[in-house]
């Protein structure tokens, strides 16, 4: 495979400059000797660096090796079976999204060494690989056998060297017993058949599931005559057919245009349905099983490769930093590898490298607008959804904040002028409201004189008789108000004694006719409210 130093394709920062990986469906191998060795003793190894998959990933990985020292350790030679203590960062194939974080451990018995995979992240991985960004990747591993695993400084796994990685280091101080065979006499059956069970005699198995209905009847206009798919008559046949490479030319069937309004056509058959008297095949019913032992496994003996690994963390020391990777994806961007023990100084690294890329990156994004229009290319239904929510709050607004012209119904109801219909029984309640009005004002008024009160009486019989009257003739004009208190001037009050004067007159001059013919006549069609005046006392 080969190698280049250049910019990023997108989001470059001047004058920066990673390593990329060049080449397809290749091996790829480049390393280099790290100015101090790594010791593994009471100071935590932090190993950081930064991953752009500028054309995303389809399959291939983007992790870095940390080579173990050795006599022989040659980088002239380095391939994917150069010992290393640790592997970590990306891998990727298929939709198989990896973080990597493996070890080398050795057994302190043999002298063998076996991988230990930490647990995969419970975060989704998709994003770092798709979204062509620059990406912070770093491990933490700490001498009390801790680690945590970042990108872009945001923790998205931590655990512990003992428990959370696969295969565990320690094995387990018990295995089964090699040696130990089951017994044949082991019953292993929680379940038995009934030995005393006997298929009723009734039981038959012959009787098939499915009978045909007796009741069905054949629907009318069945056409038993037509089949169900007839040539189709404006098939032509191909001019290249060649009958004698291809055969007897046929046009294709369609269904039958005459089946379309009848109920069914060809040979009627009676409908199946359930037959009540299926049982289906006799089958001994189950029981507990009186021998059952459990399931068999073997005994437990002293695991005789046994160990225990106090501390993990004390790995073999580090001499070399390496990439050995295959890639079905090119331009695979690397920078700022950095190997150390203080958190602050890898801080302060990432600001100074990763941090200026991330500016970068963010001033030259697109606007939300581009970012909108982008994403409804890509998904079109999205523009529904645009307008919509553009649509809605401008059509509530021109709903309820337009000004709009007062109906004539609005109108009506601020006249007072205009009458409202009320029924006879409706007049006769304002009626005795007016009386019990009146009569409340006799109470409050008893210190005045006798020729007062008489007169108030009189004025009461006259007002009564003008309200049954305008009842009769209906006017337009005078409404009802119970709430509204009219003064009436001093002219109407001498008008008011005037009338009821008149009043008498009038009552002893209209005859029983007349009022039963106003009684029916009110009867028969909606009476209008009159104005209630009241007569203010001095």
């Amino acid at each position: 495979g080969r190698w280049e130093v250049e910019e990023l394709r997108e989001n470059a920062v001047p004058g920066d400059k990673g390593l990329v990986l060049k080449s397809v469906a290749k091996y790829h191998a480049i390393s280099a000797m790290l100015t101090k060795a790594f010791v593994f003793d009471d100071k935590p190894l932090i190993v950081q660096y930064e991953v752009n998959f500028q054309k995303g990933i389809d399959c291939g990985g983007a992790y870095i090796k940390l080579l173990s020292r050795s006599n022989d350790l040659n980088l002239e030679y380095f391939f994917d079976k150069t010992p290393y203590t640790i592997m970590f960062g990306p891998d990727k194939c298929g939709e198989d999204y990896k973080l990597h974080f493996i070890f080398r451990h050795k057994n302190p018995k043999t002298g063998e060494y076996d991988e230990k995979h930490a647990e995969r992240p419970d975060v989704d991985l998709k994003k770092f690989y798709l979204d062509k960004k620059t990406h912070l990747y770093t491990l933490v591993l700490k001498p009390d056998d801790t680690f945590e695993i970042l990108i872009d400084q945001t923790v998205v796994s931590k655990g512990n060297l003992h428990e959370n990685m696969i295969p565990p280091v320690n094995p387990s101080k018990e295995i089964e017993d090699p040696t130990d065979k089951k017994p044949d006499d082991w019953d292993e059956r929680p379940k038995i058949p009934d030995p005393n069970a006997v298929k009723p005699d009734d039981w038959d198995e012959d009787e098939p599931a499915k009978i045909e209905d007796p009741d069905a009847v054949k629907p009318e206009g069945w056409l038993d005559d037509e089949p169900q798919y007839v040539p189709d008559p404006n098939a032509r046949k191909p001019k290249d057919w060649d009958e004698e490479m291809d055969g007897e030319w046929e046009a294709p069937q369609i269904p039958n245009p005459k089946c379309e309004t009848a109920p069914g056509c060809g040979e009627w058959v009676r409908p199946m349905k359930n037959n009540p008297k299926y049982k289906g095949k006799w089958r001994t019913p189950m029981i507990d099983n009186p021998n059952y032992q459990g399931i068999w496994s073997p005994r437990k003996i002293p695991n005789p490769d046994y160990f225990e690994d106090l501390h993990p963390f004390k790995m073999t020391t580090v001499s070399a930093i390496g990439l050995e990777l295959w890639s079905m994806t090119s331009d695979i961007y690397f920078d700022n590898f950095i190997i150390c023990s203080e958190k602050e100084v890898a801080d302060r690294w990432a600001a100074d490298s990763w941090g200026l890329k991330k500016l970068v990156a963010s001033a030259n994004e697109p606007g939300m607008f581009s970012q909108l229009v982008t994403a409804a290319e890509e998904h079109p239904w999205l523009w529904v959804l645009y307008i919509l929510t553009l649509a809605l709050p401008v059509g509530l607004s021109v709903l309820f904040c337009w000004p709009g012209k007062k109906s004539d119904e609005y109108i009506d109801f601020k006249k007072t002028d205009v009458s409202k219909q009320i029924t006879k029984g409706e007049l006769k309640e304002e009626t005795e409201e007016f009386e019990d009005d009146e009569l409340e004002e006799e109470k409050e008024n008893q210190d005045t004189g006798e020729d007062e009160r008489r007169e108030m009486e009189e004025t009461k019989r006259e007002l009564i008789k003008d309200t049954k009257k305008m009842g009769r003739e209906a006017p337009v004009s005078d409404i009802y108000d119970d709430e509204e208190e009219s003064e009436v001037p001093d002219e109407e009050e001498n008008e008011v004694a005037d009338g009821s004067q008149e009043g008498d007159r009038l009552n002893k001059s209209d005859s029983e006719d007349e009022k039963k013919e106003a009684d029916e006549g009110m009867g028969d069609r909606p009476l209008k409210s009159v104005r209630k005046r009241r007569v203010r006392k001095d």
